[in-house]
């Protein structure tokens, strides 16, 4: 017999865990390719995020916790193309914070290589969409479900590790920054044939926990926002055509360029219902209350799902 108790205990931990990511699943040209961690190496550590503290310094900045030789596949793809790094199991990113892709060229083969190389900031995303750095909704990735950027044209070809990062800064004031990142093993064909990216960057050495971007207070009504991790990298002499820098008073933000369209599951069904599992209800929720299946059955009087 099923512990309705124990069963509720669990889904309320799990719902007050949403907040926290994993950039699980690889995207080309706006389609998902593979699963969880096919191409994308997976970390020890689940979805729950490193603190400033404990990751500044430390080689687990690179790819993540655990995730150093990981068992991952490596997907071709063509410079200029378009790439993305998605959120398991359809969360989205819920706190404020700016996001970034590096990339870093293996010797060899990139399922050997532990990133100790030169790393080339390729994209970045800012507080660039309406309000300050204190709001929540001027962050551009905010509630998105995918990190996507386009791949230089330029780029040298080979194998690269690609790694997608979200910054979370609610509670940089007190030393806890989040950081989410995963590394994707690519093999980038159509590329440059000699040549590197400059500046290029190591991989830790590229934050310090003082850098006003991670030590930030976003509760004292910013009015300016410092970009951490130094400009956008260049191959061959020209752009990497992923953003425009926008200067700002007190620092640097960017405006991304538009990803492309990402095709998802729906989290409701065509007539508007949501689905078994899905939240329904809630504090705050304005989404649909009608389930597909079951009922919708709160939990702890703050949030409700659809269940059997």
């Amino acid at each position: 017999m099923v512990n309705t108790s124990s069963l509720l205990a669990g889904l309320v931990a799990v719902s007050a865990a949403e907040a926290h990511y994993i950039f699980s699943i690889l995207t080309h040209n706006g389609k998902q390719v593979g699963t969880d961690y096919t191409y994308i190496r997976k970390n020890t550590n689940t979805y729950m995020p490193s603190y400033t503290s404990e990751v500044v310094n430390s080689p687990d900045l690179r790819c993540n916790k655990g995730a150093t030789n990981a068992a991952s596949q490596t997907y071709t793809v063509k410079a200029g193309d378009t790439v993305g790094a998605k959120i398991w199991n359809r969360e989205t990113i819920e706190h404020p914070g700016p996001a970034f892709v590096y990339m870093s060229k293996a010797p060899g083969s990139v399922s050997s290589y532990d990133g100790s190389g030169d790393w080339f900031k390729v994209w970045e995303s800012g507080p660039t969409c309406g309000g300050g750095p204190g709001t929540d909704t001027a962050w551009c990735t905010w509630q998105d479900t995918e990190m996507s950027f386009k791949i230089p044209a330029n780029i040298p070809s080979g194998e690269w590790l690609v790694r997608f990062e979200h910054i979370a800064i609610h509670e940089g004031h007190v030393g806890k920054a989040q950081f989410y990142m995963e590394c994707a093993q690519l093999k980038i064909e159509g590329g440059s044939t000699g040549g590197t990216g400059s500046p290029a960057v190591k991989i830790p050495g590229v934050y310090k926990s003082t850098d006003p971007g991670i030590a930030f207070n976003k509760w004292n009504n910013p009015t300016s926002y410092t970009m951490p991790g130094g400009p956008i990298a260049t191959f061959g002499g020209s752009g990497a055509g992923a953003v425009s820098n926008v200067a700002v008073p007190g620092g640097n933000v960017t405006t991304p360029e538009t990803p492309a369209p990402v095709v998802e599951e729906p989290a409701e069904d065509a007539a508007g219902s949501v689905a078994l599992w899905k939240q329904c209800g809630g504090s705050g929720y304005t989404g649909p209350t009608a389930c597909a299946e079951g009922s919708c059955k709160g939990i702890g009087g703050w949030f409700s799902i659809c269940m059997p």
